[in-house]
């Protein structure tokens, strides 16, 4: 009898899961395919801007320009880290993806870093990393940036997105 009811209910059982479950197209970010226009950065984010500018004009290179969009990203990406502790580059394709197809950008580079007090520090610790400075220095058009403070931990995390737009 248990046998029979269980055999009955299954498909009922089945059903309901995949009717109840929600679908993909509802997770991520609500602004997965709009260009974000307005981002407020805050003084360390200025000068973070201002650093790396600065250093790539004194080395001949043109200054990027600073896109909301990117530092939109790169405090989602702050925010995940801080969210789950970690200091890493997880989901950096998502991100690049989402500068390709909606800012029409060729290629994407990312730096992070994590618990520097100042700008300066952070840009310093960039700098003297061969592979931070080759995206600083890289060959890109653009721009955006994020530093973050962990309200917990009063720590800070930093994404750094650079892009070359198509066509530049």
């Amino acid at each position: 009898m248990k046998a029979k009811m269980f055999r009955a209910l299954l498909p009922l059982a089945i059903v309901f899961t995949m009717v109840s479950c929600s679908s993909d197209s509802s997770e991520g970010s609500s602004t997965d395919n709009k260009v974000v226009t307005v981002y407020n950065y805050n003084q360390t984010e200025l000068q973070l801007i201002t650093l790396i500018n600065n250093h790539r004009a004194s080395i001949g290179l043109k200054t990027l320009e600073v896109v909301n969009h990117i530092s939109y990203k790169s405090e989602e990406h702050n925010l995940y880290m801080i969210e789950n502790k970690v200091v890493n580059h997880d989901y950096f394709q998502q991100r690049a993806d989402n500068l390709k197809q909606v800012l029409g950008a060729e290629r994407v580079g990312e730096n992070i870093a994590y618990n520097y007090l100042t700008a300066e520090s952070a840009f310093n610790a960039w700098m003297n990393s061969p592979e931070h400075r080759a995206n600083m220095e890289g060959d890109y058009t653009h721009f955006g940036i994020s530093v973050t403070t962990d309200p917990d931990t009063g720590k800070k995390y930093y994404t750094n997105l650079f892009m070359k737009k198509k066509g530049s």
